[in-house]
């Protein structure tokens, strides 16, 4: 699987997994819920989540759970869907996630999970690409090759129907992100989704045109760090620590400076490209450096606006599992109070009180 990718389960995959990731949960339940000083983080390989592991090579990780007294191990697992799979069934603490993903696995599995930092959005990194014209409307009667059930299939969706067009209009064909580049260099195949770094290798073709891209749903692709909501109600140390050390390393990495420039590279590198490939993709994602500009955000009516279109989709996909008889099936509350769908069932959170301490300087 390609480092970078970011997709839902297979739709029978999840169907299968379900049932033993409710059981797991069911197990892991009561002693999640327990004060501790060790917690496990699960990351993965993306533009975003880079700075979690510079985080923990560099000792800021460290230097923050000390500051706390507890230990945070950062783990990086190369399979994105295993890493999600893997905190919902209680093996770590947190993990790196989308907006979407976080909806579908853990919180559709029955797993009540916040999302401690909004670190940031994708604003160019996904993007539909047509072989020889630059007019998206040209997409109607087109099979389009993405990664099925994926932010891919998502960016379609709202690619048509800002055009007034549906799904019906066109037809999805499923291909693996890691054979997205070539499948787009083929004869017969004219139209494609996919992010960064393929997004960037198919776009230098003399035929390819981007016709939409995330830039053009803002804030609706967040990257997040989410933490088991019954783990970070115990040990709100957690909390303070991991938002502390984010903050910390934002600082770092967008310095002008030697040490900012390193910081970058290091994250290239760890991501298989340098520090010119980093920065590329780093200038379409819009990261908050700065934690006032991620609480504006969480606090304004941008997520709860992206979660409403995030969960109609996912219904009509079938993401929130056979049980769901609904959109409302799963409630997500905001940082406000207000909450979507099911006030009995609310297993995703948004939550700005951390950040807020970050940008008070009270951590």
């Amino acid at each position: 699987m390609n480092p970078f990718q970011r997709v839902f389960f297979r739709l029978p995959l999840r169907l299968v997994l379900l049932g033993v990731l409710l059981a797991a949960v069911a197990a892991a339940g009561t002693a999640q819920a327990q004060q501790k000083d060790s917690f496990r983080i699960a990351w993965s390989i993306y533009v975003g989540w880079m700075p979690w592991g510079f985080g923990a090579d560099s000792g800021i990780v460290d230097k923050w759970a000390d500051k706390y007294d507890i230990d945070i191990e950062i783990v990086q697992i190369n399979d994105y869907i295993e890493s999600i799979n893997l905190y919902t069934a209680g093996a770590f603490d947190g993990v790196s996630v989308t907006n979407m993903d976080a909806l579908t696995i853990p919180a559709a599995g029955g797993v009540d999970s916040t999302a401690l930092i909004v670190g940031d959005f994708s604003d160019g990194n996904d993007g539909l690409i047509l072989k020889d014209t630059d007019r998206l409307e040209d997409v109607e009667g087109r099979n389009v090759h993405l990664v099925e059930l994926s932010v891919s299939h998502y960016l379609l969706a709202r690619a048509l129907d800002s055009v007034g067009m549906t799904e019906r209009d066109v037809r999805v064909v499923n291909t693996s992100d890691a054979d997205i580049v070539g499948t787009f260099g083929s004869r017969d195949v004219d139209a494609v989704v996919t992010w960064n770094p393929q997004l960037g290798e198919i776009r230098a073709r003399d035929d390819a045109h981007v016709v939409f891209d995330s830039s053009q749903i803002p804030g609706e692709v967040m990257d997040l760090m989410v933490v088991n909501t019954a783990v970070l109600e115990a040990n709100p140390k957690l909390g303070k620590a991991l938002t502390g050390a984010w903050y910390e390393i934002m600082d770092v990495m967008r310095g002008d400076d030697e040490a900012g420039r390193a910081a970058r590279a290091a994250m290239g590198e760890a991501g298989g490209t340098d520090l010119a490939g980093y920065e590329a993709q780093l200038a379409s994602t819009r990261m908050f450096y700065d934690a006032a500009d991620a609480v504006d955000f969480v606090t304004g009516p941008e997520p709860e606006e992206t979660m409403e279109k995030v969960r109609q989709f996912a219904f009509e996909h079938g993401l929130l599992g056979e049980r769901a008889p609904s959109p409302d099936f799963v409630g997500i509350e905001f940082s406000d109070g207000s909450i979507l769908g099911s006030p009995d069932n609310v297993r995703f959170r948004f939550n700005a009180e951390y950040m807020r301490m970050a940008a008070d300087g009270e951590l």
